[in-house]
């Protein structure tokens, strides 16, 4: 016991980092249990941040990617964020509420309950390709938990990151929630936080792990993955093209539940790459322009330069979506690519591709796409277009996912009463609504002995009363 105290606890600060978890961790144990009134103050204080600040947030992202797409940001992150504070701001009166459970037959007029508790201190490391989103999302569901927080934004994020740490810092003190500029990720990493949430890739996750072992510290990890798309023959396909080209092309692909491949009927793919070429220029008729967001960096966009060769090299057809468009060295833009005869060799579908370009492969029978699936690691999302129930269910119950939209793509990490998370190779843990509050949350279980208790039978020493009792309840229990 007194080594997780020590472990809980930093004596001697001797970085930024350090002296905030310590101020935070020493608030936390002189008020523990922050009220309702005190948690919704400090959501809506959230809420008001993002809502005055939205232009500027949304210039910052710009910045910071080279070019982002202002409607973007405000769609997908500013809204979404302040959407999901205003359901949780609904919702957190009863999530808070202790949850009654049932009492052992012995005990039958004792009282068992959950108290949800605050951990304390949570450490929450954010990716660049959402920054807003994954940061705040992740916050509000260790806010309404009561916790205290400290935020890492992604090196790619740095300008967003000065301007949330200037307007956090003027409404919410430093005690509460702290974003820390510049940190170097094993300062924080290390750190020994009550629980860490980290977005970001898999072999990034697995180092976050490890630091976080050394001080018993439990992890949330959404760490992305190949997501694949079926398209069954009984669906539209031009209705389907729209919908999944829209998710794929989103951001400029840099969507960690983007589709990552599709599985087209045989007969299927050629009305497909038709209505893909039509539906997309009237999208984007000029990669150059607002609407199409930059490759963060250059590292990136040259990955995905070598990822299209390698797959044309390997023999797949290669078939661009804009006609004239071409690649931007300067803005690094990619333009939207469709890649047909995809096979496994590729490095298009060995590895997550966070770009515009959408891999497909046919299928005669669901078993196959159901073998392939399950053959490969767990994804974070997983869609199916279809029309047919019985089809619907036999993909779900055969294959898992850390999430799921049927007829659509990614839009279950924007409903508010589901929770978000990850499965294997994908991530762990969860949070949004409850399921996020009880993930930052220690539901502590608090039994309640009864005035009148039938215990004392069972003492010893044993005997023959003993087993005539126990026989009787093991009869009574059926």
């Amino acid at each position: 016991m007194a080594q997780t105290a020590q472990l809980r606890r930093i004596e001697h600060p001797d970085n930024e980092a350090q002296r905030i978890f310590q101020l935070q961790r020493e608030a936390y144990l002189q008020h523990p249990f922050p009220s309702l009134e005190e948690r919704c103050a400090r959501l809506r204080a959230v809420e008001r941040i993002l809502v005055e600040n939205r232009d500027a947030i949304a210039e910052a992202i710009h910045r910071d990617f080279g070019h982002r797409c202002t409607e973007e940001s405000l769609m997908l992150e500013v809204f979404t964020c302040v959407d999901g504070i205003r359901h949780t701001l609904k919702k957190l009166p009863r999530w808070m509420r202790p949850q009654r459970r049932s009492v052992s037959i012995l005990f039958a007029t004792g009282r068992n309950r959950l108290l949800p508790q605050p951990k304390g201190v949570v450490g929450i490391v954010s990716p660049w390709n959402y920054p807003l989103f994954l940061t705040v999302s992740p916050l509000t569901s260790a806010l309404a938990a009561g916790n205290r927080a400290m935020i890492k934004m992604a090196s790619h994020s740095q300008r967003l990151c000065r301007l949330l740490q200037e307007k956090f810092g003027a409404a919410i003190a430093e005690d509460v929630v702290a974003i820390l500029p510049g940190i170097p990720a094993r300062d924080f990493s290390t750190l020994p936080f009550d629980h860490l949430i980290f977005t970001g890739s898999a072999d990034a996750g697995r180092t976050v792990m490890r630091d976080a072992a050394e001080n018993l510290t439990p992890v949330t990890l959404e760490l992305g993955g190949k997501s694949p798309t079926i398209l069954c023959d009984d669906f539209d396909v031009d209705e389907a093209a729209s919908r999944i080209l829209y998710a794929k092309l989103v951001n400029a692909g840099q969507t960690c539940l983007a589709p990552d491949y599709l599985f087209l009927p045989e007969a299927a793919r050629e009305r497909f790459v038709a209505a893909a070429r039509r539906i997309v220029p009237q999208r984007y008729p000029d990669t150059k322009d607002s609407s199409y967001t930059s490759i963060i960096d250059e590292k990136s966009y040259r990955r995905l330069r070598a990822t299209l060769k390698d797959a044309e090299e390997k023999g797949a057809s290669v078939i661009p979506l804009v006609p004239g468009a071409s690649f931007d060295d300067s803005l690094r833009k990619v333009p939207p690519h469709l890649v047909l005869g995809v096979t496994d060799d590729m490095t298009i579908m060995k590895e997550e591709i966070f770009g515009p370009l959408l891999p497909v492969k046919t299928y005669r029978d669901l078993d196959e796409v159901i073998a392939y699936i399950n053959s490969k690691d767990r994804p974070l999302g997983f869609y199916v277009f279809t029309n047919d129930k019985k089809r619907e269910e036999k993909l779900l119950y055969a294959t898992i996912s850390g999430g799921v939209s049927i007829n659509n793509c990614m839009f279950h990490v924007a409903q508010h009463d589901l929770p978000f998370g990850g499965v294997g190779a994908s991530g762990m843990g969860q949070y949004h609504s409850f399921e996020g509050f009880v993930e930052f949350s220690k539901m502590r279980p608090v039994f309640t002995n009864p005035r009148l208790s039938l215990l004392h039978l069972f003492y010893p020493p044993y005997g023959p009363r003993h087993r005539r009792v126990l026989d009787a309840l093991l009869r009574w229990a059926r």
